[in-house]
């Protein structure tokens, strides 16, 4: 073997090496970019957000969080109608708040939509309702947390997957429940087992 052989080797590997490397770098982007785009699992740590209810008062949930576990749940916000679904939803967690209360868990509803018009129909949707403290009502203008979230139902008349996710509060997901249709959602009494003890 010559010295041009050697070259033509090594250079060869080298080549093969940083082709190799490229991929893998590229593999490991696709999947961090399909994980960042998917709902968040059990064990996962909650990704950070700040909301607004609908008088303004900004919600982050890591602040919500160092309070006490947390109960986040997305509703459909308003594709076009005020979901009745959801409402039912909201009352029967209503009914059992004194229950959240005692868990010293808070519960934060997530009402996602186009920015026009979201505060108008959220309004709509909260009319007559008394939220308790540990309750509180946010908007998703433009479905920024919704798309964060990979929670976006991205269909005609549709908003976001109806979701619940219970965490800790490290923010560490101890119950997800996505549905993939209008209903198949959490009800407060499985909720209340999932939130986990101090």
């Amino acid at each position: 073997m010559n010295c041009h052989d050697i070259l033509r080797r090594g250079s060869l590997l080298m080549l093969l090496a940083a082709a190799s490397l490229s991929l893998s770098e590229a593999n490991a982007e696709e999947q961090e970019q399909k994980k960042s785009n998917s709902p968040p699992a059990v064990g996962e740590t909650a990704r950070d957000f700040e909301l607004r209810t609908p008088a303004g008062e900004k919600i982050k949930l890591s602040d919500t969080a160092a309070g006490g576990p947390v109960v986040l749940i997305v509703l459909r916000g308003y594709p076009g109608y005020q979901c009745p679904l959801c409402s039912r939803q909201v009352a029967e967690f209503l009914r059992r708040a004194d229950d959240f209360r005692r868990a010293d868990a808070t519960v934060l509803f997530v009402y996602p939509g186009p920015a026009a018009g979201l505060k108008e129909h959220a309004a709509e949707f909260v009319r007559g309702i008394d939220y308790p403290a540990h309750f509180a009502f946010l908007l998703d203008p433009d479905y920024s947390f919704t798309n964060s979230y990979g929670l976006r139902w991205d269909a005609k008349n549709e908003t976001a997957w109806p979701s619940t996710f219970v965490m800790t509060p490290a923010r560490k997901i101890t119950f997800a429940k996505v549905s993939k249709t209008h209903a198949g959602r959490s009800s407060a009494a499985e909720v209340l087992k999932a939130i986990p003890a101090e």
